[in-house]
């Protein structure tokens, strides 16, 4: 018998909450997503801070609740690295013993030659580049010539650029798939992303046809034990994508995050056990890495107001998750437009009971996904589930 019939989590893309004790290391002393947006302006987000948001760590223009109605604490990522990939991996249970490697002054030159090789086209770019400057600089030399631009970021990815006039989708997501099996071994980058484009010079934008070719996770980790036991996975935005599809049975993208929480009010009307997993997108692709402070408030507000409707429609025997995978500080302190390693706030509230609950410090982010694990009854290979810490108190408000 599961304690809860359905989980519903949310990862907030880049929605970090505070340097980890390893920051130096990213030379990501002192950055704060949450802390350093907050203290930009007073946030509206009630019901965030209703679910016990500020009372993870201090919030400024924001007081802790007395009585927050969920579980709330913050998670530590063990792996090394402050990636989608790693994030999102050690969540489902993989602790990953070195990074996924990143490329900060563009990749090498004999690894761009043999890729353009076997796509048999020259290149373009070939360094860290934000994906919307990139095609500014860029764009109109590709539309010009056909060569596609490669470029990378602080992640581990491998991006590809073209417009969808000159180079037809299929080509790019073939493309795609050529350097997929190309970066192995030492270069096992843990995305090859398509980024499609489309406009005319001074007024290139990015479609939604984006495609993520993902490194194969390990096994086992959630989707491979929850599969055994026919719970079924069903992915919101790039969920598929960044476990490769393995133990995904179904899944939709999006088009941002308004979109993604449309699906997810979908899903728990058309859904009625499993778990439905989904990552909203926008806070790091359009505020964090753009470091823009105030769309990313607006971001927060907007999720928040999105997040009354929804929790509306929970039931008893439902569990919603929110957390995050890393942060990205878009705080002009910080030159850098990378993300940041920081913790990620977790927020769980079922109507059923679990209020008030502090979960401390979680040493890793794989806590959630044992927590789901054991709900379904099963287990992934690390992680210390708290879901017997919401049990207690759910016992306790039915026995008053």
């Amino acid at each position: 018998m599961t304690e809860f019939e359905r989980v519903f989590w949310i990862v907030l893309d880049s929605v970090g909450i505070g340097e980890l004790s390893d920051a130096a290391d990213y030379g990501d002393v002192g950055r704060n997503t949450l802390g350093h947006i907050a203290e930009s302006r007073p946030l509206e987000i009630p019901n965030l801070v209703r679910l016990g948001l500020a009372n993870i760590a201090p919030l400024k223009h924001q007081t802790p609740t007395a009585a927050p109605i969920g579980a709330y604490g913050k998670g530590a990522t063990r792996s090394p690295g402050k990636d989608t990939t790693t994030g999102h991996w050690e969540m489902a249970g993989v602790w990953l013993d070195q990074a996924f490697p990143v490329y900060k002054n563009g990749f090498p030159k004999e690894l761009i030659e043999e890729f353009e090789k076997q796509i048999g086209r020259k290149t373009i770019g070939n360094k860290p580049a934000s994906g919307t400057e990139i095609i500014k600089e860029l764009g109109e030399e590709h539309v010009r010539t056909g060569k596609p631009i490669v470029y990378t970021s602080g992640d581990s990815v491998f991006q590809i650029a073209t417009h969808e006039d000159v180079i037809p989708i299929a080509d790019l997501y073939r493309m795609c798939e050529i350097a997929r099996k190309l970066l192995d071994g030492p270069h096992r980058v843990g995305r090859v992303i398509a980024r499609p484009f489309t406009g005319t010079p001074g007024n290139f934008v990015r479609t939604t046809r984006r495609h993520d070719y993902a490194v194969d996770p390990p096994k086992p980790m959630l989707m491979d034990v929850l599969a055994e036991r026919k719970v079924r996975v069903f992915g919101i935005g790039k969920i598929h994508d960044i476990y490769n599809g393995r133990g995904v049975e179904e899944y939709v993208t999006t088009k941002g995050n308004t979109d993604g929480m449309e699906k997810m009010t979908a899903a728990a009307s058309e859904r009625k056990s499993g778990l439905i997993f989904c990552n909203l997108v926008d806070f790091d692709m359009l505020y964090g890495h753009r470091k823009d402070v105030e769309g990313f408030a607006k971001s927060l507000e907007e999720f928040d107001r999105l997040l009354a409707n929804f929790l509306a429609l929970l039931s008893l025997s439902d569990l919603l998750m929110i957390t995050a995978d890393h942060g990205c500080d878009p705080d002009s302190r910080w030159p850098t437009t990378d993300h940041s390693r920081e913790y990620v706030p977790i927020l769980a509230y079922s109507p059923g009971g679990g209020a008030g609950v502090s979960l401390g410090v979680r040493d890793t982010l794989a806590d959630m996904g044992q927590t789901i694990a054991e709900n379904f009854g099963t287990a992934i290979p690390h992680g210390k589930s708290f879901l017997n810490e919401m049990k207690k108190q759910r016992s306790n408000e039915v026995a008053m």
